[in-house]
């Protein structure tokens, strides 16, 4: 692994963190969150237009920038850094890499193209708050892979599908905390076809404004990350990709999708947790107690210094992760396949986003505490590095389960051969599998 970033990643981050220092401070992100879509539309154009954010990803021939996970990371950690309330996540990060993986030629050409000019904004929609099952990030209860039951179905509720006589699909049901739900103009909704026993989940693209679609802004503990409710009463909608797609290629593609979307993530975690810790030191820096700085007493420098060593190495796992995801020569001599994710990316990417998660946490924590009786005012600034990160581990998390699950990927608990270690070994195994997920 090269650590060294090209000029064309430094240009990239140093001109996105000089826009968003320039439009994107508290002030207007507490004006943005309450507008009827969330976020501020003239700045997502703006940053369409000059930087290509939506399709910073997206290859050139579908009228993105061209570039990869490295480079999604760092403008993710630039908008993490400023909390900045956008389509970002759900558009370029979760929505349009898999209308790119699994659409039609025509369906790719109508799309994309629109999505990397900012014109159309796109979300996921996963029933039943898997969207981490869903992206291969965690497991079921059980720890096994239901090959896309979390979709729903039959007696599981969630979204069915089915098609109609004129060979179109309509689709029925509810989903929840779908992120941009109630403004993007595409919905890309997991449901589940062919009844309970033999069923298939798939994608289906629905339009905004579609008949018998109802959608809700929901009231969300972090308003810089809206969420929605889409109702399903009926609506046509048009598969994804080519009729006759298989259920296992649609959850293939999501769990490829999970790897960058959790390197992506985790940058964005840290760009937040380095925004807390950098507010925090400045004002302990500049408030005096007792005739002295706090941030003099050691106490405060000691906490202060476990904050940054855990957003640093959250910072490291993140790029690690984001350079493992876009490294197809070695799914290449994995036998994967072309377009195949390095399989040490599974790992990493999950790791990654749990170290993010942690450090946000912890950046976010101390400096609700260590501004004192300022920053227990739900008014202050520090609140909104809380409530992101609080809803992030809510939304993608939470840690404990991309642990154990990446553990579990990793074969680290493993049942041992009773053969060759003795019976009582795999109790001892099943001891520790059960304690890491706690």
């Amino acid at each position: 692994m090269d650590a060294a970033f090209t000029d064309e990643q430094v240009e990239i981050r140093r001109t996105l963190r000089r826009l968003l220092r320039e439009r994107c401070g508290p002030d207007e992100v507490k004006a943005a969150v309450r507008t009827a879509p969330g976020h501020d539309e003239a700045l997502w154009r703006l940053l369409a237009r000059q930087l290509g954010l939506p399709g910073l990803a997206l290859p050139g021939e579908a009228g993105g920038v061209g570039c990869g996970p490295t480079e999604l990371a760092l403008a993710c950690e630039e908008t993490g850094r400023a909390l900045l309330p956008s389509p970002l996540t759900a558009t370029a990060v979760l929505a349009a890499p898999l209308v790119d993986r699994l659409g039609t030629g025509a369906q790719r050409a109508e799309l994309l193209p629109r999505i990397a000019d900012g014109e159309l904004t796109a979300s996921l929609a996963v029933p039943g708050g898997g969207l981490t099952r869903a992206l291969g990030l965690t497991s079921g209860d059980d720890g096994a892979d239901d090959g896309g039951g979390w979709a729903g179905g039959g007696r599981a509720g969630g979204v069915q599908a089915r098609q109609s006589g004129s060979g179109g699909w309509r689709l029925y049901g509810q989903v929840d905390q779908v992120l941009d739900g109630h403004s993007a103009g595409l919905l890309l909704v997991a449901a589940r076809t062919g009844g309970y026993t033999r069923g298939r989940t798939l994608l289906f693209l629905v339009r905004a404004g579609a008949p018998g679609l109802a959608r809700t802004r929901l009231t969300a503990l972090d308003e810089t990350r809206p969420q929605g409710r889409i109702e399903l009463r009926d609506v046509p909608a048009e598969l994804l990709g080519a009729e006759g797609a298989e259920s296992a290629e649609v959850v293939g593609a999501l769990a490829r999708l999970g790897m960058t979307a959790a390197a992506a993530l985790a940058a964005e975690a840290v760009g937040a947790a380095d925004a807390a810790l950098e507010r925090t030191v400045e004002y302990v820096r500049t408030r005096v107690q007792f005739g002295r700085p706090v941030g003099s007493f050691q106490a405060v420098k000691h906490r202060l210094a476990e904050v940054y060593v855990k957003v640093e190495a959250a910072r490291s796992a993140a790029y690690y992760a984001a350079w493992a995801v876009g490294r197809p020569a070695a799914a290449h001599r994995t036998g994967a396949g072309p377009g195949a994710v390095p399989a040490e990316a599974a790992v990493a990417s999950g790791l990654a986003l749990a170290q993010a998660l942690d450090a946000q946490r912890a950046a976010a924590g101390e400096a609700v505490q260590l501004h004192g009786g300022v920053g227990f005012t739900w008014e202050h600034d520090a609140h909104l590095s809380f409530k992101r990160a609080a809803s992030d581990e809510l939304l993608f998390g939470p840690v404990h389960r991309l642990r154990a699950s990446a553990a579990e990927r990793e074969g680290l608990f493993a049942e041992p051969d009773a053969s060759s270690v003795g019976a009582g070994a795999g109790a001892d195994g099943r001891r520790a599998r059960k304690a890491v997920a706690v």
